[in-house]
């Protein structure tokens, strides 16, 4: 997902203290809005999942509701910097919803306990990931170009496997997509961390918060769906 430009970090005679203050407080907010994003998702899916309308309706408007999604990721990326925080929490918002809603055939695919050991599992993994971006002194940087291109090979290869429908390639393509974006999840938790200091320049820290909070939630549902396809083959 591209992230929108940010700009330089203006000169500041905080001290570090105050410093480490803004940036603890700047990645609560992210997480914060990551965790409303993710209960929007889990509760829209679970109560569309038990509706017949509401599963008709999904079916009926699948695609329209991925045009949607798309459009909302890409309105986010790009305009987020001119938006007021409101506005952006209310797209996020509506991201997640539309989202809950075309993941919500997964309730008619796995079975409820795999669904709850996938999310644990993703869980387990985010936090490490998240936890090792936020001690390591390594700069992560230069995954970007390593984790892009592992990116644009699941896609394809996902994509041919619509049409080859192979078990094998189908194994392979989730078990790179947990390295992928297990690897992003560290990647963008040290970008947040390294660009939080716009927090100083005053003006469009929430809605920089938002978008922050889209990029590790992507990271969590694409963790979340890779490790599901793994632990559902035993379905």
């Amino acid at each position: 997902m591209p992230m929108p430009s940010f700009p330089g970090a203006p000169a500041t005679s905080a001290s570090p203290m105050a410093f480490s203050e803004a940036q603890r407080a700047f990645m609560t907010r992210v997480y914060g809005w990551m965790f409303v994003g993710l209960s929007a998702t889990a509760v829209t899916a679970f109560a569309a999942a038990s509706s017949r309308a509401a599963m008709q309706f999904v079916a009926g408007s699948y695609l329209v509701l991925i045009l949607v999604e798309f459009g909302l990721v890409l309105a986010l990326s790009f305009l987020a910097t001119r938006m007021n925080a409101a506005m952006a929490g209310l797209m996020f918002l509506a991201y997640a919803v539309v989202n809950g809603l075309t993941l919500s055939g997964i309730f008619f695919v796995y079975r409820l306990g795999t669904i709850g050991n996938a999310f644990a599992v993703t869980a387990g993994v985010f936090g490490a990931m998240t936890l090792y971006a936020t001690v390591t002194r390594k700069d992560l940087s230069a995954w970007g170009s390593f984790l892009f291109i592992g990116l644009v090979g699941v896609v394809v290869a996902g994509i041919v496997n619509l049409f080859l429908a192979n078990d094998l390639l189908g194994f392979v393509v989730s078990c790179v997509c947990v390295v992928v974006f297990a690897g992003l999840t560290a990647y963008d938790t040290q970008k947040l961390r390294n660009h939080f200091s716009v927090s100083y320049a005053g003006g469009g820290v929430g809605s920089l918060a938002i978008v922050g909070a889209l990029m590790l939630y992507l990271d969590f549902i694409n963790l979340f769906l890779a490790i599901l396809r793994l632990f559902g083959r035993r379905d």
